[in-house]
């Protein structure tokens, strides 16, 4: 009998059993007020549309007040700031050919163009500015581990469809490290969530009504040693695959969401980081935490499951080798399932690795 893994599993896991019906739809923001002069709508007899959208920096933060102008042909320009969660929008414009111009302080400049037909809602894709020389060379002082606790408070936050945690995902690709107390802090964090233990019980149940490991036997005295052998992998996998050995080995035990390039790239990108990881100098190298992990809960877990279920050397080797398949899995689901289900994950990342400090407006 395969033991259950640790954390990395856990998304996975969970889109295998619950039934995800819902849809990923952003909420519409109210229209931040507009600082340009309103054009005059000459054409009467065409309805005219709505353009919505938002804009981000290259980390997938979000850019407040950022200056959004519209123009077109024949059309007097409008100018908008975004709004606290990036948005902007505009209404009453005619249909045609449009042109956006997104500025911002510490951002180049951004230019995008489309049409809108009469009568259309035109809900636009985050724009995302490019940072200007000026910013990249900045450096106020910061130190790194308050900007590790700022972005850690976001990923506790994280859950997809507004329950199942999401914590040890990054969308920030250049997130600063985490020190020994915060990988600690992540992985008590993942333990002692309600979802965990609610889900070590659903697995311990099924696993009772399938007669899983015999030697612990039925009623509630058998489903009780089920839960405490499943929450002692969750325990162990966790803290040993992501906090213990990345403190030992100064690894980053997160998975850094890619989500541009090809899809083919992002493929190998996600499998590859099932054996590849950052390390606390922000430089990929083998991932050892997450192998050693596996074994050292592999081996520890014969200390407590029923003796005909236990583990030779063989089969905990063989586990530690689908542990491996299992995350890369995992995070293949990462980069193109699971943020459709977390409609927040990137307006709430903190902007602190850009600007040093707290964004403000």
């Amino acid at each position: 009998m395969s033991h259950s893994r640790g954390f990395d599993l856990f998304p996975l896991l969970v889109f295998f059993i619950l039934p995800i019906s819902m849809s990923a739809g952003l909420g519409q923001a109210s229209e931040p007020q507009s600082s340009g002069p309103q054009p005059s709508i000459s054409v009467v007899d065409q309805p005219t549309g709505t353009v919505t959208g938002s804009v981000i920096d290259p980390s997938g933060a979000v850019v407040v007040r950022a200056q959004v102008t519209w123009s077109e042909p024949g059309q007097a320009n409008r100018q908008v700031l975004s709004g606290d969660k990036g948005e902007f929008w505009f209404s009453d414009v005619p249909a045609g050919q449009f042109q956006l111009t997104i500025q911002a302080a510490g951002f180049e400049p951004q230019a995008f163009s489309g049409t809108l037909e009469p009568g259309q809602t035109e809900n636009l894709l985050p724009i995302m500015l490019s940072i200007g020389e000026a910013v990249t060379s900045v450096n106020v002082g910061v130190p790194q581990v308050e900007v590790a606790q700022e972005q850690l408070k976001v990923q506790e936050e994280q859950r997809v469809l507004g329950v199942v945690p999401n914590f040890y995902v990054s969308y920030i690709p250049d997130a600063a490290p985490l020190d020994a107390r915060q990988k600690f802090q992540l992985a008590m964090r993942t333990v002692i969530d309600p979802f965990t233990l609610i889900f070590v019980g659903a697995v311990a149940g099924f696993q009772q009504a399938q007669g899983h490991f015999e030697g612990y036997g039925q009623g509630a005295e058998g489903y009780g040693k089920r839960y405490g052998a499943n929450y002692a992998d969750t325990v162990t996998g966790t803290f040993l695959g992501g906090a213990v050995f990345p403190w030992l080995l100064k690894q980053d035990p997160r998975y850094f969401y890619k989500g541009t390039g090809s899809t083919g790239s992002r493929i190998y990108y996600a499998i590859s980081r099932a054996v590849i990881c950052k390390g606390d100098n922000k430089r990929w190298q083998p991932n050892y935490s997450s192998v050693l992990g596996d074994l050292a809960a592999g081996g520890i877990s014969n200390l407590y499951y029923p003796a005909n279920d236990r583990n030779g050397a063989g089969l905990t080797f063989a586990n530690a080798a689908l542990g491996l398949a299992g995350g890369a899995v995992s995070n293949v689901f990462q980069e193109f399932v699971v943020t459709k289900f977390m409609p927040k994950h990137k307006k709430d990342q903190t902007s602190y690795q850009i600007h040093g400090g707290p964004s403000g407006d």
